[in-house]
């Protein structure tokens, strides 16, 4: 990596150094090295075990060691063979700035895990390829190759429990940004190529979202403990294509986009929940996001509170508890 890139942007009164607050370290090859080995939880798929939910993971792309873990309530298996009622699937992707975590990081694995109880679904938490050692839109094409794998599977938790027509695109901070990507993607696409798989709208919790200009929000939070805009800053300088500004338009819809991906969210009819606080440096951007969506027609159901902070549901139960209400609200209306 470049002296250039390897210098991430800093605000004149931030007393935050991102590399640090990170955990990273950029090698010259390009990659970098990970200094925090975050926890990671194995899955359980033994029925015998009486956990309120069974987890399991099947291959995506072995090539690309991508997987989806399956999230499956333990109640679902007491009910008759065929299950008279299936449940909705969310398709989950996970948050860490495209850099870090991953599928298996037990603070995601514990979020799915008391998401498909509390609300109920079937989770299938998608393992995708991080930067920058694969820029988007990789995420985005294993986001979307993901959709394509449970469209052709035959596993019998997707077969027997899942609704596949009613299924939803889910995610958290960048994770959100993943799904807001490929589901444009795939709108643009027709989601008739996925069919039985029908997806019914985009679920979008604290959504990573960037540009240049500073908004009011982080200029306010310049010095967040958990995500000032140095530090979203040197994410985004890891993983948009090589030579992208925080202007483009994996990191700014403001900035332009796919209107026929737009307008073909509105005529498929998905709705979109979008999720944020004002304690988030991030706000700003996603109000604007739902300004922008609702302008151009699409069906959008917003939540913001006062307070908390970025991530806030992946580290606090009450928090999560929270988020858990707004999503079985919005999924099962």
């Amino acid at each position: 990596m470049s002296n250039e890139r390897a210098a991430a942007p800093t605000e004149p009164n931030s007393g935050v150094d991102p590399y640090q607050r990170l955990q990273i370290a950029c090698n010259p090859d390009g990659s970098i090295t990970r200094l925090f080995n975050f926890p990671d939880a194995p899955p359980s798929s033994d029925p015998k075990l009486r956990t309120p939910v069974l987890s399991k993971d099947i291959t995506i792309n072995q090539s690309n060691n991508t997987y989806l873990r399956l999230f499956l309530p333990h109640h679902i298996l007491d009910q008759t063979s065929p299950p008279t009622n299936k449940l909705p699937l969310v398709v989950f992707y996970h948050g860490g700035g495209f850099v870090l975590l991953s599928a298996a990081s037990t603070i995601f694995h514990n979020f799915c895990a008391n998401f498909a109880t509390d609300v109920p679904v079937i989770i299938a938490s998608v393992e995708y390829r991080l930067a920058p050692e694969h820029r988007l839109p990789a995420a985005y094409d294993d986001a979307t190759e993901a959709l394509q794998c449970i469209k052709n599977s035959q596993d019998d938790w997707l077969r027997n429990y899942a609704d596949l027509s009613k299924c939803f695109l889910m995610g958290s901070s960048a994770g959100a940004n993943i799904a807001y990507n490929a589901g444009l993607r795939v709108a643009a696409d027709g989601d008739d190529l996925l069919h039985p798989l029908k997806i019914r709208g985009l679920i979008l919790i604290q959504p990573f979202f960037g540009g240049i200009r500073r908004t009011s929000s982080e200029s306010r939070l310049v010095n967040d403990p958990v995500l000032a805009p140095s530090v979203c800053d040197l994410m985004w300088d890891l993983s948009l294509p090589i030579g992208a500004d925080r202007d483009h338009k994996y990191c700014n819809p403001m900035a332009g986009g796919d209107s026929n991906g737009f307008d073909r969210v509105k005529e498929l009819g998905w709705r979109v929940l979008v999720t944020g606080s004002d304690g988030d440096p991030l706000v700003d951007r996603q109000i604007e996001l739902v300004k922008m969506l609702e302008g151009k027609g699409v069906i959008v159901v917003s939540q913001f509170t006062e307070g908390g902070y970025h991530g806030a549901q992946d580290v606090e139960p009450s928090k999560a508890k929270e988020v858990f209400v707004h999503v079985k609200h919005f999924i099962y209306p």
